[in-house]
């Protein structure tokens, strides 16, 4: 969904207001090539934040568990939605039956040199793979993705490029946050694939047309409410 960027109005609204950061902000005109993204948490951050769905300010989630601190920025694709779309290809991949998507923007995973020390921030990123991981029964992606013009990752354009053992760390952290140590019993995520930018392409427009499908008249109607 792009913003009316002629309408005086919205124009108006952005001035005075700040934007809500899933539904306000826009992914960008070059998506899913290059993406602006939302960051919520950063690797040393104790806390997992996450955007609060109706007020758009960042919220505690959770403490995070045990030793497991996020090892990227992490955060969301603005204007996204993971629903039938996105499930229907984890579907397809995984051969598994009955998934869902985890009703959640697009999750996305930033790899950086710089140190961030705070979230609640945008950034300008590309993609260039993921992870198809499923909790439970949810589909739940996670983008994975270089922070534009970083001297270190910046130049990456496949998830082939970045060294194995930070793909280890990412795919550790997401198979064990939700887990308690020695419950062997109680798994809540599996990552089926590593992809490459393609499919991670395939995933953010996926995602933009499960958005379109579930809020794609939000505009036309604050628009209305605007106008009186």
């Amino acid at each position: 969904m792009k913003p009316p960027k002629n309408d005086p109005i919205w124009k108006m609204m952005g001035l005075l207001f700040k934007p809500h950061p899933w539904h306000g902000i826009s992914p960008g005109d070059n998506a899913p090539h290059q993406l602006t993204v939302y960051i919520e948490i950063v690797p040393t951050d104790s806390m997992k934040y996450e955007i609060d769905k109706q007020s758009g300010y960042l919220k505690v989630d959770r403490p995070q568990r045990y030793s497991n601190f996020c090892p990227t920025l992490y955060g969301l694709v603005p204007q996204t939605y993971c629903a039938e779309k996105v499930a229907a290809l984890s579907m397809e991949k995984t051969g598994k039956k009955n998934i869902i998507g985890d009703g959640d923007p697009l999750d996305i995973c930033v790899l950086t040199e710089k140190t961030i020390t705070q979230g609640g921030i945008l950034l300008e990123v590309i993609p260039i793979g993921g992870l198809r991981m499923i909790d439970g029964n949810e589909a739940d992606d996670k983008i994975i993705a270089v922070m534009k013009g970083d001297a270190v990752y910046g130049n990456m354009k496949s998830v082939k490029d970045v060294p194995a053992n930070v793909i280890d760390r990412l795919r550790h952290y997401f198979l064990t946050y939700k887990d308690v140590p020695g419950d062997e019993h109680h798994k809540h995520c599996e990552i089926h694939e590593v992809y490459d930018w393609q499919t991670a392409h395939e995933v953010i427009k996926r995602s933009q047309e499960d958005y379109q499908i579930r809020f794609g008249d939000i505009e036309e109607m604050l628009t209305s409410a605007l106008r009186g």
